[in-house]
């Protein structure tokens, strides 16, 4: 088992930092790069869209690395705003792409918490040695 976890201020520039953390973690660069990737999306929305960005806000990053996936949390200062919704905007969107992205990426999503904070977790499928997810046949 290991888990890993880092509290970040919640600023543009350390959504970088908190990828780093994330390659940093897991090595295989196989098992980094989804990963990586859904960090860099929900820590960006921590920032833009909750009160991870205030002056004074921070957002964390769990990373689990035990049994047949990588499980990658998110936590958030909170916001008044509804829960995030994990769909597929329209082609002439200009942004809320992030969420279907993880989605997309991820065996599971979860979200829990209230306007005081919440923490997305997301299960992402361990890759086998070649490059296939774990659950491939």
């Amino acid at each position: 088992m290991s888990v890993h976890r880092r509290t970040f201020p919640g600023r543009p520039e350390e959504i970088r930092n908190a990828r780093r953390f994330t390659v940093q973690c897991l090595g295989d660069p196989a098992t980094a790069a989804p990963a990586e990737l859904v960090v860099s999306e929900l820590a960006t929305n921590a920032v833009r869209h909750t009160a991870s960005g205030a002056p004074a806000g921070t957002f964390q990053v769990v990373l689990d690395r035990t049994g047949p996936a990588v499980t990658v949390s998110v936590t958030d200062a909170g916001t008044t705003d509804t829960k995030p919704e994990f769909h597929h905007p329209d082609a002439e969107a200009l942004c809320g792409r992030g969420l279907g992205i993880v989605a997309a990426l991820a065996e599971r999503v979860e979200v829990y918490g209230d306007h005081r904070g919440r923490t997305i977790t997301v299960a992402l499928p361990m890759p086998r040695p070649g490059g296939a997810a774990a659950d491939d046949s």
